[in-house]
């Protein structure tokens, strides 16, 4: 049977086709009727030479809406001098249009990202004119959109006159972003780098939320997230995770960074395993280069991208998005500052909702604790006045800061509010304490928070059968885990510790317990996580410093079953040194005489260990500056009476 004919490219119409579409600038512009809408190509993706005709050719339109994303080139067309032949419409507000909305010059239309390219193929949000930046043909007759796909296709297939602006420095993106030429009515070109988006440095107070966000990110997951300091803080405080994966919105350069370091390989990803999943990015040329015909990176529409059910199908979804504005009951406002608009809701409620319904999923809310230079607490008593919820009060999980992390998920109002209030600024605690009592959301004995949580002397243990152990500082928030763990100890344990049989532990006491200073005071507890269950509390440990001494009084306890498992040496252990690092002296303590697990603790601690016995106790001091190395030859050194222990 003979061969068929190669396919020879070259042989087909469509260049002399395209050629005849050629056109300048003005004249393309032109071409638009009065009236009609017009949507631009948005991010990095902007068309510059056509966004100069317009305005160059004002006197030509009336009425013209002008519709995108985001943009990060100029926007001349929302000056006052164009407003009657130009009307913008922002689907999310940058900053080159922001002024232009609030002075009511622009308009903005609410819409979730996932919905946009539905409503523009319904007619619902009509796109009549549509202008892209595209690269040149390829050999086979298509165009590339590049790193701006999102949008782009609905309103293409829908849009009556469609005028590309191809540029030869557009990088080719792999999935979804072809264009057959014979789409494209006009075009022009115009040989000019893509817009850059700028990198700032990283603070402290960025940095500190990076790593609070990267605590909650286990190894294998897959990860949304946006662009600017808090996400590439995120990213930074990710380089030591292994096998993570990206189905995002959007991303900048600081993905490029894990992907060399591989971190970054997708090898978990459900849809797309391996690749880069994205609808839209913009960096520097950096990135623009990285991504330019590399098979690493998969394009696809935002209606494909941020569709909640795919992103529930994806392995482990972190979904990291941020707000202007946290109320006290886990209202998330994202797009507007009272009454101003600022943003759009953009893509969030489809990622947090998506990884809400995600197995082992981790919607994420990160953001500073304050904005205006620290003057205002973006954790608020109540949204301001005008400010519109994005992210309600039941989709809302995580809300991470720079002073902590608080988890909303299945808890009440009184619960929440006291964990945002423990990750507001300190400066604004006792404020948002009080307009939490005035509100009865909180008990009216409460204190404010004291401190920042010192994530740093949080310890994994090991493993015990299904349970990961934790040790680390107690939170103001562990009130019900530590009345769970109170009641849970037999009648000997709580003698042991209080020497006398406490029958009730009041919510009053149980949270002067979980709200310590913890530059002066310190407890630790012993904390169980099993996969797909709330953590609980197995142990404490916990000093008292005497401000006057320098030395503090120290206590233990153990839940009965986790006794005798050498948990208690590893509590005594991160005390000593935690106490140590503030300028603790040494330890003391009181402990009934038939004690001898909590004996043998303290001799087998290293610390010299002085024992008086009183009234069937013994008071016990352990000073810090004459350690010794273990039990061996400890008589010599010790005071008072030596006990006898257990063998």
């Amino acid at each position: 049977m003979p061969m068929p004919p190669r396919y020879h490219p070259a042989t087909m119409t469509w260049r002399s086709e395209f050629e005849a579409k050629r056109t300048t600038p003005d004249e393309a512009a032109r071409r638009i009727p009065r009236g009609h809408r017009i949507l631009l190509s948005s991010g990095a993706s902007e068309p510059l030479a056509m966004v100069e005709a317009l305005v160059r050719n004002a006197e030509h339109f009336a009425d013209n809406v002008i519709e995108h994303l985001m943009t990060l080139g100029p926007a001349p067309y929302v000056q006052e001098c164009y407003q009657e032949n130009f009307r913008h419409n922002a689907f999310f507000i940058g900053p080159n249009v922001r002024r232009a909305v609030h002075e009511g010059r622009a308009d903005y239309t609410p819409v979730f990202l996932s919905q946009i390219p539905g409503l523009i193929r319904s007619g619902r949000m009509p796109v009549d004119v549509a202008i892209v930046q595209c690269t040149p043909p390829d050999e086979y007759g298509f165009v590339n959109l590049g790193v701006s796909v999102d949008i782009l296709l609905a309103a293409i297939e829908s849009a009556s006159l469609v005028i590309a602006e191809v540029n030869p420095n557009v990088p080719t993106l792999f999935g979804a972003g072809y264009v057959k030429a014979d789409a494209i009515d006009l075009w022009i070109e115009n040989d000019v780098p893509l817009v850059e988006a700028p990198r700032h440095e990283l603070d402290e107070a960025a940095l500190e939320i990076g790593r609070n966000v990267a605590s909650l990110v286990d190894d294998g997951c897959t990860l949304q997230m946006g662009i600017g300091q808090i996400p590439d803080a995120v990213l930074r405080a990710l380089e030591h995770h292994r096998d993570l994966g990206v189905w995002t919105e959007m991303f900048s350069d600081g993905v490029l960074d894990l992907i060399e370091a591989g971190v970054i390989n997708g090898k978990n990803k459900t849809i797309h395993p391996g690749k880069i999943s994205s609808s839209f990015a913009f960096g520097s040329k950096r990135l623009y280069e990285a991504v330019d015909r590399n098979p690493t990176f998969t394009f696809h529409p935002s209606d494909y991208i941020n569709d909640p059910i795919r992103i529930a199908r994806q392995h482990r979804m972190v979904a990291i998005n941020s707000a202007l504005e946290v109320d006290l009951t886990g209202q998330v406002c994202a797009d507007s500052i009272g009454t101003l608009f600022f943003s759009g809701i953009g893509g969030q409620v489809d990622f947090i909702r998506g990884a809400s319904m995600c197995k082992g999923g981790t919607p994420i809310i990160a953001m500073r604790s304050t904005a205006k230079g620290g003057q205002v607490s973006r954790i608020a008593p109540i949204l301001s006045p005008g400010a519109g919820v994005v992210t309600s009060r039941g989709d809302v999980r995580f809300v991470v800061t720079e002073y902590g992390v608080a988890d909303l998920q299945g808890k009440n109002i009184r619960q929440r509010a006291r964990a945002l209030i423990s990750i507001a600024h300190p400066d604004f605690r006792a404020e948002l304490l009080n307009a939490a009592k005035e509100r009865h959301y909180v008990f009216h004995f409460e204190l404010p928070p004291k401190g920042s949580y010192p994530a740093h002397s949080e310890r994994l243990l090991r493993t015990v059968g299904a349970h990961k152990v934790f040790l680390r500082p107690i939170r103001s928030t562990d009130e019900d885990k530590l009345t769970e763990f109170f009641y849970s100890l037999s009648e000997t344990t709580v003698y042991k510790r209080y020497l006398h049989i406490t029958k009730r532990f009041s919510s009053r006491d149980i949270l002067a317990l979980v709200n310590i200073d913890y530059s002066s005071d310190m407890t630790l507890v012993l904390e169980t996580q099993e996969p797909g269950s709330e953590s609980r509390i197995r142990g404490i440990a916990q000093y008292f410093k005497d401000p006057e001494t320098n030395f503090a009084e120290v206590a233990f306890m153990l839940a009965d079953a986790w006794q005798g498992k050498g948990f208690g040496r590893e509590m005594m252990k991160q005390l000593i040194e935690v106490a140590k690092q503030h300028g603790v002296l040494g330890f003391t303590a009181n402990i009934l005489e038939t004690n001898l697990a909590m004996l043998q603790l303290f001799h087998g601690s290293g610390l010299p260990v002085e024992t008086t016995r009183r009234e069937g106790c013994y008071e016990v001091r352990m000073p810090f500056e004459k350690e010794a190395q273990g039990i061996e030859g400890l008589s010599a050194r010790a005071g008072g009476e030596r006990p006898e222990l257990p063998a």
